[in-house]
């Protein structure tokens, strides 16, 4: 199963708001992740720093594809500009263990 992993920063004073949100995640945004095959899906934080990780059941390039089509996608991502900012270079993978 391909992964995939991101890195984003809360910005200043914007923690709780950000775990409000996703505590009340969109009931639309959570179909469009299954519809997308995205599973084993974990964010964790440490500080404002943000690390998120899944697991795509019907591959990378499916996942990533229903994601950018889909405009619950796009709300999502512009509310939550006021909170965060995403790093636009991935994290590189130097350790696996199955």
């Amino acid at each position: 199963m391909e992964k995939y992993t991101w890195r984003a920063v809360i910005k200043e004073g914007m923690k709780e708001e950000y775990i409000r949100r996703h505590d009340t995640i969109w009931p639309e945004m959570v179909e469009v992740l299954k519809e997308a095959g995205v599973c084993n899906y974990t964010i964790w934080c440490d500080g404002n720093d943000l690390f998120g990780y899944y697991e795509c059941e019907k591959g990378l390039e499916h996942a990533l594809k229903v994601q950018a089509e889909s405009e619950v996608v796009a709300r999502w991502d512009i509310s939550m500009e006021p909170i965060m900012t995403m790093f636009q270079e991935k994290p590189e993978q130097v350790f696996f263990l199955e």
